[in-house]
This record gives structure tokens, C-alpha cells and sequence, in this order.
């Protein structure tokens, strides 16, 4: 009888349910409150009464019951084209890791092993987070040949910001390490910068990258006397480039830095990588006992290089 009211479907459903909960002699917790099987069994009865007088409250049970099924295959559906998404990114990484151990990692063994007995970089690289600027893509450099630090913008903050994962790195590479060259690295639209010369003059100390990027506000400063005339664009161009010797200048209030680049066994050196058109500058700074620019303020550079 309940079957001709409720559809054969809906009520085996209902059935195996309550009555796979009627055999149990331990309380149950319905909708927050405990029944014992007594009780039970006459809410049981209540509901398939409610079903045989309410119609409408059968066809709503129906559709709430179709309803979540549907949802159900959805996000099943779903969660296997993410894990088969995944997977192929993995895959992807996993035949790059296995074609560098045989070209690379076997085809030159003794290297590794000397590597795995320790590391001795001639260069410690400071540049930017941003996916495509690369530098062992961009420069080529090869295992054990550079130890890299990446963050927003590339910059350098002074010696008297306190630690940061970037002042770590260059006391490891220069004291320990003990790198010939530091070579900090720019690049063309760099979104680090275009925040730096979009924020306001008050810092939002609630954003990360407000409180990070303000490290160059001296490069900042100097961008907005220099070329305040010109668009946004052409001054992010012009502070990527200023931001770096300011990164330069701030190296050397390190004093582990300047004491070893007053000795002439380290050196500075600035890069700028412009990826629209794959070009590259390079130059460094000429320090001398007595600072590092020149009368008229602007930075003493030596040694300048454009590779295109």
C-alpha cells in the first residue's frame, strides 16, 4: 500500500533506513535529540502516515531527494576533472624530473657527487618572484653555480630593517658560502613596482605587499622627482632600473658586505632583464672607501653591458 502512495523507488529507501534503525536496542540521535527504539518506531509510523495524507509533501520529498542526487554526481564529476587536472601537472613534472636525472644528473655524476659534499657559488643572485624571470632559465646557470634568493621586486632591504628571509640568504652566501659576486636582478613590468609607485604615501600596513614594498621608497622618491611628467608605465620603467642601485646601496650597510667590497674580494653588480623584447643590462658598482656616488648624487657605475 505504502508503495502505490510513495513509488517503489522512494519507499525501499525509507524502509531499509528505519528499519535498519528499528533493530537497533541503543538510542539513535535524530536532529539533535535521542529516541529509543520505541519511540522510534512510532516516528516511523507518523511519517509514512504523513506521506499516504500529504501529497504535496510526498512530490517534495521526491524532488529534494532528485535534487541532491544530481548535486551529488556533480561534484563527483567535478572532483575528477580536478584530480585528472592535477594529475596531468604532475605527470607533466614527473617526465621533466626523470629527463633531468638522465641527462643531466647521470650524464655528469661526478659533479653531483662533488655537489653533494658541499657548494662553493661564485655569484648569490637576488631577484624577482615573478614566473618569468627565471635566472637559471635566463642566465643559464647550472647547479651549484649561483645561490638564489627570490622575493617581490627584488629589493634589498638596509641592515636596519632587522631579519628577513633575504638578509638571511645573503649572510649564509657571504659569510659562509663566501660568494665573489652579488648580482641583484630587475625586470620589465614587474608588479612588485607597479605597487610600490601606485600606493599611497600613507603604507596599508594590512596588505603584505604594501609593507614589503615599501623597502624601495627611496627609489620610489627619487622616481617621482625625476620623472613626475611622465605616464605610470614609463615611471614603473624608470624605478625598475632605480630600485635596483638603491638594493645596490643598501647591501652596503651591511658591514660584513662593505668590509669584503672594501677588500675587493666582493662585488656588486646590477641586472635588468626586459622580457618583451629579451634584452639585457648589466653593470656594477664602483665603491671606493669613501661612498659610492658621485658629487652630483647619482650612483658611480662601471663596467656597463647591453646584451641583445
Amino acid at each position: 500500500m505504502a508503495q502505490t502512495v510513495l513509488g517503489s523507488s522512494s519507499l525501499s529507501f525509507l524502509h531499509s533506513k528505519l528499519s535498519s534503525t528499528r533493530t537497533s536496542d541503543s538510542a539513535a540521535t535524530i536532529f539533535g535529540s535521542q529516541l529509543k527504539s520505541g519511540e522510534l518506531e512510532q516516528t516511523h509510523l507518523r511519517l509514512l502516515v504523513s506521506f499516504r495524507s500529504n501529497p504535496a509533501l510526498k512530490l517534495k520529498a521526491l524532488k529534494e531527494s532528485q535534487g541532491l542526487t544530481q548535486e551529488l554526481m556533480n561534484n563527483k564529476l567535478k572532483s575528477i576533472v580536478e584530480t585528472q587536472d592535477g594529475s596531468d601537472l604532475f605527470n607533466e613534472m614527473k617526465h621533466r624530473f626523470l629527463s633531468f636525472k638522465k641527462h643531466k644528473f647521470l650524464e655528469n655524476s661526478e659533479h653531483f657527487q662533488n655537489l653533494a659534499k658541499g657548494q662553493a657559488p661564485k655569484f648569490m643572485v637576488i631577484s624577482c618572484a615573478d614566473s618569468r624571470v627565471c635566472p637559471s632559465n635566463i642566465l643559464g646557470f647550472q647547479p651549484g653555480e649561483a645561490f638564489v634568493v627570490r622575493n617581490v621586486a627584488n629589493l634589498v632591504p638596509p641592515y636596519e630593517s632587522g631579519p628577513s628571509e633575504t638578509n638571511a640568504a645573503l649572510e649564509f652566501a657571504v659569510t659562509s658560502v663566501e660568494v665573489e659576486n652579488i648580482l641583484v636582478i630587475g625586470h620589465s613590468c614587474c608588479g612588485g613596482i607597479r605597487a610600490l609607485m601606485s600606493m599611497q604615501d600613507e603604507v596599508n600596513t594590512s596588505s603584505f605587499i604594501s609593507s614589503w614594498v615599501v623597502v624601495g621608497k627611496n627609489a620610489r622618491l627619487s622616481t617621482k622627482a625625476a620623472a613626475s611628467n611622465l605616464s605610470l608605465d614609463q615611471q614603473c620603467r624608470h624605478c625598475e632600473k632605480e630600485s635596483i642601485n638603491c638594493s645596490l646601496l643598501n647591501l652596503l650597510t651591511y658591514p660584513w658586505i662593505q668590509e669584503r667590497v672594501t677588500k675587493g674580494v666582493l662585488s656588486i653588480h646590477g641586472g635588468y632583464y626586459n622580457f618583451v623584447d629579451c634584452t639585457f643590462e648589466k653593470w656594477t658598482l664602483d665603491y671606493h672607501e669613501g661612498g659610492s656616488r658621485e658629487e652630483n648624487g647619482k650612483y658611480k657605475l662601471k663596467n656597463r653591458e647591453f646584451w641583445c
